[in-house]
C-alpha cells in the first residue's frame, strides 16, 4: 500500500471516531466539547491571575513581607481607603483622564479626515495605504525613545528646529503642561493608523446609493459628509473608540521611557503609579487595589459605549 493511501485510511479512521464521538456526546454539546480546552486555558491563563490580585487587593501585601497576604475583614478596604486620600493617585487620575480624553479625540478626529481623503484617492491608493500602517509597526519602547530624543531640550529636533525661526526653545518634557502633551503627541503618532484603517474600512463599505440620490438633489460635499456619512459611520466609530479607549487607559511603556511619570508626578498615570508602588516599593496589595479601580472605570467605560453601539443597530 502507498504512502498516500495509508495516510488516506488513518484520515478516514480519524473522520469516523470523530463522527461516532460526536453522536455520543451529542449535537448540542459537541461544540461545548470542542472549545472546552480553550476555555481551561483562558481560566487558568487569566481567571485565577485576575482573582488572586482582587483577593490581594483587600490584604496589605507587601513582597518582602509574605505574612502581610493574610485577609483580614476590619482591614480589607485599608488600600482602597488610602489611595483615594493620595494626592499622588489622584494626580495620576486626573492625568490619566485628561491623556485619554485628549488623546482618543484627535485621533478620531485626525483619523475621520485621513480616511475620508484615503478613500478618494484612486492612483496609488494601496503604496499609500501601505505607508500610513509604518507608525504602528514601531515598538512602544522604540516610540518613546524617539521622541524623548525628539524634545530634548539641548539636542531634540524640536528646539533646534524652532531656533531655525528664532523661536526659544523650552524643556518639553519637564515643563507643565508639555510633559504631558508631549506624550500624547508620541502616543496619536503611533496609534493614528489604527484607527484610520478602521474608519476607512468602514467608508469604503457605505452604500454608494443615497450619494447619487444626495447628488441629485443637490447636496454640498460637507452636507453629504455630515448627514451620510457620520451618521452611518456610527458603528464603526464606537467601535474605534472602545478598541482605543482600552488600550490608551493601560498607557505605560512612552510614559515610562520619555518623562517615568515625573518630575514631581506632572506625568504620573495610574500604570506607572501601580508600576511604581507594586515593583519599585513591593507593596503589591496597593498596586492591586489601584489595578481594580482602573479596571471598574474601564469596563463602565465600555458598557457605556457598547450601548451606544446597540443603538446604532450592528448589534442586536
Amino acid at each position: 500500500m502507498s504512502i498516500e493511501a495509508s495516510a488516506a485510511l488513518a484520515v478516514s479512521k480519524l473522520a469516523k471516531r470523530l463522527a461516532q464521538g460526536s453522536r455520543q456526546i451529542g449535537p448540542r454539546w459537541f461544540p461545548v466539547f470542542l472549545i472546552l480546552p480553550s476555555f481551561v486555558i483562558i481560566v487558568i491563563v487569566t481567571g485565577f491571575p485576575l482573582l488572586y490580585s482582587l483577593y490581594v487587593s483587600f490584604t496589605p501585601y507587601e513582597l518582602l513581607r509574605p505574612n502581610t497576604l493574610a485577609f483580614s475583614l476590619p482591614t480589607a478596604l485599608d488600600n482602597y481607603k488610602q489611595l483615594i486620600n493620595d494626592p499622588v493617585f489622584r494626580k495620576a487620575l486626573v492625568n490619566t483622564i485628561i491623556f485619554l480624553a485628549v488623546t482618543v479625540n484627535l485621533e478620531y478626529l485626525l483619523a475621520l479626515g485621513l480616511s475620508q481623503l484615503l478613500a478618494q484617492v484612486t492612483a496609488g491608493k494601496n503604496i499609500i495605504r501601505t505607508l500610513l500602517m509604518i507608525p504602528m509597526m514601531f515598538a512602544p519602547v522604540l516610540v518613546g525613545f524617539q521622541f524623548r530624543w525628539f524634545y530634548n531640550d539641548t539636542v531634540g529636533l524640536v528646539n533646534n528646529f524652532l531656533s531655525v525661526f528664532g523661536i526659544q526653545g523650552r524643556a518639553w518634557l519637564v515643563e507643565e503642561p508639555f510633559g504631558l502633551l508631549s506624550i500624547m503627541a508620541a502616543t496619536i503618532w503611533m496609534n493614528l493608523p489604527v484607527m484610520t484603517i478602521i474608519l476607512l474600512a468602514g467608508t469604503l463599505s457605505l452604500p454608494q446609493e443615497l450619494y447619487e440620490a444626495a447628488d441629485v438633489d443637490g447636496a454640498t460635499s460637507w452636507q453629504k459628509f455630515r448627514l451620510i456619512t457620520v451618521p452611518l459611520l456610527a458603528p464603526f466609530t464606537y467601535i474605534a473608540l472602545t478598541l482605543r479607549s482600552l488600550d490608551v487607559s493601560r498607557a505605560f511603556d512612552i510614559v515610562r521611557i520619555m518623562t517615568g511619570g515625573g518630575p514631581a508626578n506632572r506625568t504620573e498615570l495610574i500604570w506607572t503609579y501601580v508600576a511604581r508602588l507594586a515593583m519599585d516599593s513591593s507593596k503589591f496589595g496597593l498596586g492591586s487595589a489601584m489595578s481594580w479601580i482602573t479596571v471598574i472605570i474601564s469596563l463602565a467605560f465600555t458598557v457605556y459605549l457598547f450601548r451606544q453601539l446597540v443603538k446604532s443597530r450592528i448589534v442586536q
